[in-house]
C-alpha cells in the first residue's frame, strides 16, 4: 500500500496493460503535472503502457521561506548541490518502492517498470530505483541532480540498468553541471547512462520529449 495520491493514465485502450511509468514531479507541482505527456510521446498503438502520476505531500519548504508546498523532502538552502533532507528523501523513495510493489502485484514484471523524476523527483527516483531489489526496466532523470549519490545503497539486480539523464544548457535553477555530474556518479555506480543536453531552461523541451519516447521504446521494445 501506499498513501500517495496518483493519477493513472493508459498509453491506449486495451485491455491488459504490459508496462509501467512512475512519473514524479518536481517542487511545488503535482501529480498532473505531467499527465498531458502521455499523448505526446509517440508510443505504438499496440503499447499498454500504465502511466502513474503520484503527488509529493505538501510540507514547509526552508529555501522558501518555510512556505507549505508540495515536496519531495525540505531543501535547506541553495547552493551547487543544494543542501537537502536526506532522511525526507529516503522517505518520498520508500513510498515509490511501494508504487512498484504495486505495480507487481497489479502484474506487470519488475522489468518492464520504468521511473521518471523531474527536478526534486528525479533525485527521488535515482534513489528508490537504484536500491530496489527487483531488476527494473530504467529511469529518467530529467533536470535534476544526484544527492545521494554517495551514500545510495545499490542493489545488484541494478547493475547496468540504462539511465537517460537529461539536462538544459541555461537551467537557472540546477546549473547544467549537476546533470552532468549525476550521469558521471551513475558510470562510477555501474548503471549504463545516457546523457542529453537540450537547448532549454528548467523545462521539458519537445526535442527532449520525442528522445524519451525513443528511450521508452527502446526499453521496452516490440
Amino acid at each position: 500500500m501506499t498513501d500517495l495520491p496518483v493519477i493513472e493514465r493508459t498509453s491506449n485502450s486495451l485491455p491488459e496493460v504490459y508496462a509501467s511509468i512512475i512519473w514524479l514531479h518536481g517542487l511545488g507541482a503535482d501529480g498532473g503535472d505531467f499527465a498531458p505527456i502521455v499523448s505526446q510521446l509517440g508510443l505504438p498503438a499496440s503499447y499498454a503502457v500504465r502511466f502513474v502520476f503520484p503527488s509529493a505531500p505538501s510540507i514547509a519548504v526552508t529555501i522558501n521561506q518555510g512556505m507549505v508546498m508540495p515536496a519531495w523532502y525540505d531543501i535547506l538552502e541553495l547552493g551547487g548541490a543544494r543542501c537537502h533532507d536526506e532522511t525526507g528523501l529516503r522517505a518520498s523513495a520508500g513510498k515509490v518502492q511501494a508504487l512498484m510493489r504495486r505495480e507487481i502485484d497489479r502484474g506487470v514484471p519488475s522489468e518492464r517498470i520504468l521511473l521518471a523524476g523531474f527536478s526534486q523527483g528525479g533525485a527521488v527516483c535515482l534513489e528508490a530505483g537504484l536500491s530496489f531489489q527487483r531488476r527494473l526496466g530504467g529511469i529518467m532523470a530529467l533536470s535534476t541532480y544526484f544527492p545521494t549519490a554517495d551514500s545510495v545503497i545499490v542493489h545488484p539486480a541494478q547493475n547496468r540498468l540504462p539511465v537517460l539523464v537529461c539536462h538544459g544548457s541555461m537551467d537557472p535553477m540546477l546549473d547544467v553541471s549537476l546533470g552532468r555530474n549525476a550521469a558521471e556518479a551513475l558510470s562510477r555506480l555501474g548503471l549504463v547512462p545516457e546523457y542529453k543536453v537540450y537547448p532549454m531552461a528548467h523545462e521539458v523541451s519537445p526535442q527532449e520529449i520525442i528522445r524519451i519516447g525513443q528511450w521508452i521504446r527502446a526499453i521496452l521494445g516490440n
